[in-house]
């Protein structure tokens, strides 16, 4: 199932809010995740330019998307980043694909 590591930031109103109501964001975001078809396999809060960092394995990355316009349009996170991630099975398999493909290839130049 492919696997896709979400970052983003609270925003002011988010921490604010979280300072006022104490909440479990990682139960808060599950729910989402899972409305969404997914699964949810790791939360953190990180430090550095993101706030939290998501691991989440789907079937259909399209459903994804929504759910990342619902948290967006939410107005508590920003800087929201999505990146496809790989198992080295995966890559391996890429990496030969990729010899197959480049007799197929006429660089410039």
């Amino acid at each position: 199932m492919p696997q896709f590591v979400i970052t983003g930031n609270y925003t002011a109103a988010a921490m604010k809010g979280m300072i006022a109501n104490p909440s479990d964001r990682e139960a808060a975001t599950r729910s989402l995740v899972e409305a969404a078809g997914g699964k949810m396999t790791s939360y953190y809060i990180t430090s550095g330019d993101s706030d939290f960092m998501l691991l989440v394995d789907t079937d259909d990355s399209a459903n994804l998307v929504p759910a990342l316009m619902v948290a967006g349009a939410s107005g508590t996170v920003s800087n929201l980043k999505t990146v496809r991630a790989y198992t080295s099975a995966e890559f391996l398999t890429a990496q030969k694909k990729a010899g197959e493909l480049a007799s197929a290839f006429k660089s410039a130049g």
